[in-house]
């Protein structure tokens, strides 16, 4: 009998199993497509920061006459200097405005949402569902075919060109009411309400000590994606503000570019105030991020 016909097809076979356990080989060719796509796709994010740190950092005369992807000689902190005393230093009280709108909207929304959510996930009652569907449709309006009915609203109660026509309108999160509904869903148990109940605690307590550190993931991201859609809002004030001091950032630096024929030394505040712009949205995700990661793998783990 021949050995090496038995020892040959057992090797095989066991080679088979090995690969079929590591799963199939991933191909050279799709590999390489796909980092190449991605490097391209990266770039074409990346690039234009990188300009407009680049012109930041650049004078007047050194904006159009040197290489537009790299430095010329150092002149960021005058650029920034300049920004913050120009017109009596509005554009500070533009970033503070942005800060209250973006930061305060953003946590009353969260707030308001994650209650919202909870509510229609773990309460029965009569009308909850269509309730939860015309809140999805909500969803799917945009913002900006809201803005005029809200115009007209506010223009009869005379809450136009006032800090609430940008603050109210920004509380209120049809997506964030979903993505809490389907969070607290799949991650508050039932049991643990009922036995907080048991505990002689009431419904507010039970979801303030209980239900939102189990919702945490959820809230992040509704704060993250609140705040964001808030701090870059532009149509909202372009409607309802008329006085320059009640501007956001961004509706401020908008106006701004609109005057840049008739003054030109506002093409270089506009650089370095779209630069300086978007520092508060990147410090609000890197010290959420954290928290974010931490309820997501607790999450993970429940």
């Amino acid at each position: 009998m021949d050995t090496r016909a038995t020892v040959l097809p057992d090797a095989g076979r066991r080679a088979q199993s090995t690969r079929s356990r590591r799963g199939p080989r991933e191909s050279v060719i799709s590999r390489t497509v796909a980092m190449v796509i991605m490097l391209v796709f990266t770039l074409y994010f990346l690039i234009p920061i990188w300009w407009l740190l680049v012109a930041s950092t650049k004078n007047r005369a050194d904006l159009f006459t040197t290489n537009p992807l790299w430095f010329a000689e150092p002149a960021l902190w005058q650029n920034i200097t300049s920004l913050l005393s120009y017109d009596g230093g509005i554009y500070v009280r533009w970033i503070v405005n942005s800060v209250a709108y973006a930061g305060i909207g953003a946590l009353v929304a969260t707030i308001v949402s994650g209650m919202c959510g909870y509510a229609l996930a773990k309460y029965r009652f009569r009308g909850r569902e269509l309730m939860f569907n015309v809140i999805l449709g909500g969803v799917l309006v945009p913002a900006t075919a809201l803005a005029l009915p809200l115009f007209l609203l506010f223009s009869q109660v005379q809450l136009t060109n006032t800090f609430w026509a940008v603050f109210l309108p920004s509380i209120v999160s049809p997506f964030g009411v979903y993505l809490a509904r389907v969070f607290a869903e799949a991650s508050v148990p039932e049991e643990l309400l009922e036995a907080s109940r048991l505990d002689g605690a009431g419904e507010v307590r039970t979801f303030f000590t209980v239900s939102i550190r189990l919702m945490v993931p959820a809230l992040i991201t509704i704060f993250l994606f609140q705040f964001v859609g808030i701090w870059n809002n532009f149509f909202l004030p372009l409607i309802m503000l008329r006085s320059e001091e009640l501007f956001p950032v961004t509706y401020g630096l908008y106006a701004w570019n609109s005057t840049i024929n008739q003054f030109p030394e506002l093409r270089g505040f506009v650089l370095i105030g779209a630069l300086l712009s978007i520092i508060p949205l990147i410090i609000t995700f890197l010290l959420l991020q954290r928290y974010w990661r931490t309820g997501l793998g607790t999450g993970a783990l429940k």
